[in-house]
């Protein structure tokens, strides 16, 4: 897609605006908040544009050279033939990075995952997944948190939640919410026989207090004494926090800490995030349908992903991409090519719906 001069221009114009504003040093607070919230997000689009123009202007000074110096009229086609074979590529670089963002690519998530059919074996895939996210996390200098976990008897995990926070979050998980299956033979199987299991990932967008408003009449708090594994202090003290939103029916359970009033900070912090995200969902319902797309439309009841352990590999159902470098996803490296493949993937289907 070919993008008008004249916008190129005025991009330019509002870049440059923006950091005489900032190197001013007469905006304060808020305002300097949201001037560098605007710069940080027109940089990227500034520069690309910025490159765009350089090109264009070199090639309309080259073809409009009329040298008669053979050896200089040579040198002006070479350069002229990389240009046009490079400006494509250049225009196509400003035209993703002008494509609307969503608002909540650059919050950190949290990240919820739930073993699904296959007892054990899809408890210890749940704990396979959540380390293979940990890896991830650790190459972006992310920082993990876990909130709440519900051990299984063998070492995986019934249910874990965690925080990740970090530059860019939600941009590079939001493709994992989804159901991923698993394809091996389980620990707990004598007979060597391949089951398979599944896992529920979740990836919400960790909203900001004023992103949600909660009416304390709106949520009924239970204290009770917790259960399951945790240590001494189970069973002897009322720690535990159920918190339930009325008009939405969502029900957080916290019980992971000593003290019952870290229990309901973080049963609140979940609760936010969930609620943030079914704001969300209604906010951009008719959009999410358009951007099902390739990439899916990442409703936790959709498979997306199998892990085959056998034949080493990994596939994508959504962009039907395979990967026979199963224990390099599972090591973090490889699940940042697929988490490309997918953005890519992403982008492309956008830049065509713009250009219908």
């Amino acid at each position: 897609m070919t993008i008008p001069a004249e916008r190129l221009g005025q991009i330019a114009h509002r870049f440059a605006e923006l950091e005489a504003r900032l190197a001013s040093g007469t905006l304060e607070g808020a305002e300097f908040v949201a001037a560098s919230r605007d710069y940080s997000e027109l940089e990227p689009v500034a520069r690309a544009a910025e490159t765009v123009q350089t090109m264009r202007a070199e090639l309309a000074e080259l073809e409009s050279l009329n040298d008669g110096d053979p050896e200089m009229k040579a040198l002006a086609e070479e350069e002229i033939t990389r240009l046009r074979s490079e400006l494509p590529s250049a225009e196509r670089a400003l035209s993703i990075a002008m494509l609307p963002r969503d608002s909540a690519d650059a919050r950190p998530a949290m990240l919820e995952i739930r073993a699904g059919t296959g007892g054990d074996e899809a408890a210890l895939f749940a704990a396979d997944l959540y380390r293979m996210y940990e890896r991830y996390a650790a190459e972006q200098g992310w920082r993990v948190e876990p909130v709440s976990m519900n051990a299984s008897d063998i070492g995986g995990f019934k249910e874990i939640v965690a925080n990740i926070a970090g530059n860019g979050v939600f941009a590079k998980l939001k493709f994992e919410s989804g159901v991923h299956r698993v394809q091996r033979v389980p620990v707990t199987e004598s007979g060597g026989r391949i089951h398979t299991s599944a896992a529920t990932v979740a990836v919400l967008p960790e909203p900001d207090e004023v992103d949600v408003q909660l009416d304390p009449n709106d949520i009924k708090t239970d204290i009770y004494r917790a259960s399951g594994a945790g240590g001494q202090h189970v069973n002897t003290t009322d720690s535990a926090v159920r918190l339930t939103h009325l008009p939405t029916g969502l029900v957080v359970i916290q019980q992971d800490q000593r003290s019952q009033h870290k229990n309901k900070d973080k049963a609140m912090q979940v609760l936010r995030t969930r609620l943030y995200d079914l704001k969300r969902a209604e906010a951009h319902g008719a959009e999410a349908e358009a951007r099902k797309a390739m990439v899916g439309s990442g409703d936790r009841s959709e498979r997306i992903r199998t892990y085959n352990f056998p034949q080493g590999r990994v596939t994508d159902h959504r962009i039907g991409l395979t990967l026979h470098k199963l224990d390099e996803v599972l090591a973090g490296p490889g699940l940042g090519e697929l988490i490309d493949a997918l953005t890519t993937e992403d982008e492309a289907k956008r830049l065509a719906a713009l250009g219908e």
